[in-house]
């Protein structure tokens, strides 16, 4: 299936959008981490100052960490405007085109967001914010894949494949994973449901391995890559969440005494809080990927009365359905 809605240009500028948005994503990671979130009392200034006024090389610690989250979230709302401007200028498609706008207006909310939390002082905003990026990070992500070669021209479904099993857990799978990192934005901003993390940790697994193998045995490349990077992503974060229960309360068979904001930790807990918002977004590929093969497979259904068999695959259907009309 050739399709000629793929643009080189937008779909590099959505893959730049989605990767420069981590930038801010793994700053905020570290000001969670690093408890810096009020650094300043007040937005949009920072100690009064201007958000390019402020010396900010000359600042540091937890003001510097804090202000450079705030100049980094100007940058992707900077990257969203020229994003969704080409997106007009560019895509043929209308949702495609207000999915653009819907970018930018994400980015600008999550941007609102924070200044609330700095204003009203109020963890429950920051988990909100922190929750919202994950959201926002994947919704920039699956729209880079619908701007994408693979998904304007996606593979050919192998004859007699069924998608039963990979269509049910690519739903699951993202609804288990969102639980998951909701629970973890509460054991990082308001130190509860610790142990409910770590039990569902185990469930996230379980259907994570259950998707792997699904993935595979439908022999579509397609699906079998997202599953494996996911699989793969799974494993690190169980890592890192082992490792930022040892540098957060210790490890005594080791004599491993926990140090609070220690270099160690911060790295840990930083990089397990993005790894998880990795794992949401691959999850969500996953479940578009398959979506989209099912539609192309409804898409090419010729009725058997027209003369083309139902088990035909695209590749062939089109061609007898030309020839039958000429």
């Amino acid at each position: 299936m050739r399709s000629d809605r793929y643009r080189p240009l937008l779909f590099g500028l959505a893959v730049l959008t989605a990767a420069t948005a981590l930038l801010p994503i793994v700053v905020g990671a570290l000001v969670t981490s690093h408890k810096a979130g009020m650094a300043f009392p007040d937005w949009p200034t920072s100690d009064g100052q201007g958000m390019f006024a402020y010396p900010w090389l000359k600042s540091a610690g937890d003001k510097f960490i804090e202000h450079g989250h705030r100049l980094a979230g100007i940058l992707i709302g900077c990257v969203s405007i020229v994003f969704a401007a080409a997106c007009f200028a560019l895509e043929p498609r209308r949702w495609v085109r207000w999915c653009g706008v819907g970018v930018l207006l994400a980015v600008i909310a999550q941007g609102l967001l924070g200044g609330g939390r700095v204003l009203a002082d109020a963890r429950t905003l920051a988990l909100l914010h922190g929750s919202l990026a994950a959201i926002v990070f994947t919704f920039m992500s699956a729209v880079a894949l619908v701007l994408s070669r693979s998904w304007n021209e996606p593979p050919e479904i192998p004859t007699g494949t069924r998608l039963g099993a990979i269509k049910v857990l690519s739903i699951l799978t993202p609804v288990v994973l969102l639980l998951q990192y909701a629970l973890g934005g509460l054991v990082r901003h308001l130190g509860t449901a610790i142990y409910e993390h770590v039990g569902t940790a185990f469930l996230v697994l379980a259907f994570v391995v259950a998707t792997l193998v699904a993935a595979y045995r439908t022999r579509i490349g397609w699906l079998r890559r997202p599953a494996a990077l996911l699989a793969l992503a799974a494993v690190a974060q169980i890592l890192l969440g082992a490792g930022g229960w040892v540098t957060k309360f210790g490890y005594a068979p080791w004599g491993y005494v926990a140090v609070q904001r220690s270099p160690i930790q911060i790295a840990v807990l930083t990089s397990h809080t993005v790894v998880g918002m990795l794992l949401v977004m691959l999850s969500i590929n996953l479940l578009l990927r398959v979506r989209r093969l099912e539609w192309c497979r409804r898409e090419v259904h010729v009725p058997l009365e027209r003369g083309v068999p139902a088990s035909v695959s695209p590749a062939l259907a089109r061609p007898m359905l030309q020839g039958s009309h000429r």
